[in-house]
């Protein structure tokens, strides 16, 4: 776990970038501590009033807000009530246990990361000094942490920011260049391990990744009505080669009623990775250049988010899963929300299409008719638009202070 602590000295701002972020899809309140309701009840307004009554109650202290990120190692699954829990911890070894605050989770990386926002004056006035709180305090309840939640430790694996938004790369399996049965073991061990998947067949659209196929038998079977499987590699064209491997072989049994109890657990397990991919397909989506599933798709895979296309033999789509490597969640479309379904990608990049036919029909249009006189018009909107005349900044940056007269705000 990394723990990065920054001050400031607007709450309203900081308060806001997190607001800002549930509003986009990007992140979700998922705790408050001492405040008048639950997390889900709260007010924009209650949350900004809790922390300024306080903070008013010391005029002279201008550094007043603290700003915290906990940051998981890729490896680490955790579920809300898990990071509301290590949330809590965190706070109470730093001191800030009794100070109100709130929990956001954010899913705009690919690791699982969470913001708290608090005050360090507490109530009466009194300031918790925050000298080298970053590295006395926070770093044993970092250690600390690590140990009673069972995480991964920082120093164990020099986690480095850039490194967590690179997913766990499996070596691809090539037949003849590696012992079939090690080869396929080890491959399948830690895919069956480490992605939520939640049928026979969202776990073979992560294995096929690795060129590697779990195979249960034609329906009517006899392996199939016994409910053998076996393991198989993948030539590049998606064909089996090779022996088959026994799923009993394998170390760890990936034998179907073993898959069958992860089918159940990781139902409920992945829930708390939706937002994030849908954030993904989201962004992905709401791109008019996307005209296409191949543009759509490597616009996924450049989030770690493999695209697999289901079609009938007429070529008919009927289906498509999604596999996020970042979270290591595998999920059907329909699973997150009729938006999300093969139909419904089809008909959004269809109107990405026609709606680009239409402006080109527009802008063809504007050429050949132009209204005597609009040109210096034109001249002025371009002026007003020019992106280079319009300032960039953060949204809390944009507030403008006003001064009143015998407050100390």
């Amino acid at each position: 776990m990394v723990a990065k602590i920054v001050s400031g000295k607007t709450i309203r701002g900081v308060l806001n970038y997190n607001e800002e972020k549930v509003i986009a899809g990007k992140a979700e309140l998922i705790a408050a501590s001492k405040f008048v309701s639950d997390a889900d009840q709260l007010t924009y307004r209650q949350k900004l009033d809790r922390f300024k009554r306080l903070i008013q109650q010391n005029g002279r202290t201008k550094t007043n807000v603290v700003h915290i990120s906990l940051n998981f190692d890729k490896a680490d699954q955790l579920d809300k009530l898990k990071l509301e829990q290590i949330a809590a911890a965190y706070m109470d070894k730093i001191g800030f246990g009794d100070q109100p605050y709130l929990v956001y989770q954010h899913y705009d990386a690919a690791h699982q990361h969470i913001h708290i926002v608090t005050t360090n004056i507490e109530e009466g006035g009194n300031r918790i000094s925050l000298n080298d709180i970053g590295k006395n305090q926070s770093e044993q309840a970092r250690k600390e942490i690590e140990i009673e939640f069972d995480i991964v430790k920082a120093e164990s694996k020099k986690i480095k920011e850039d490194e967590f938004l690179k997913p766990i790369i499996l070596e691809k399996v090539m037949y003849g260049k590696s012992e079939t049965k090690a080869a396929i073991s080890n491959t399948v061990r830690e895919v069956v391990r480490t992605y939520k998947y939640t049928s026979l067949a969202e776990l073979n659209a992560a294995l096929r990744q690795f060129n590697i196929v779990a195979d249960a038998g034609e329906p009517g079977t006899l392996k199939h009505d016994k409910k053998g499987l076996t393991y198989s590699i993948l030539d590049k064209d998606g064909n089996k080669i090779g022996v088959p491997i026994k799923a009993s072989r394998i170390y760890g049994r990936p034998i179907i009623s073993n898959l069958e109890k992860r089918f159940s657990n990781n139902k409920t397990i992945r829930e708390d990775y939706k937002n994030r991919l849908q954030y993904v397909l989201d962004k992905a989506l709401n791109n008019p250049a996307i005209k296409t599933q191949q543009e759509f798709a490597a616009a996924l895979r450049e989030q770690k988010v493999q695209v697999v296309w289901r079609a009938n033999t007429e070529g008919r789509l009927y289906g498509v899963t999604y596999v996020d490597n970042a979270t290591k969640t595998v999920f059907n479309g329909s699973d997150l929300g009729k938006s999300y379904s093969a139909n419904a990608i089809s008909e959004r990049l269809i109107n990405h299409n026609l709606t680009d036919e239409k402006d080109q029909s527009l802008t063809i249009k504007q050429k050949n008719i132009t209204p005597p006189g609009s040109h210096s018009l034109e001249r002025f909107a371009d002026t007003l638009l020019d992106a280079d005349n319009i300032e960039q900044m953060d949204f809390h940056l944009k507030m403008k202070k006003k001064k009143r007269k015998g407050y100390n705000l």
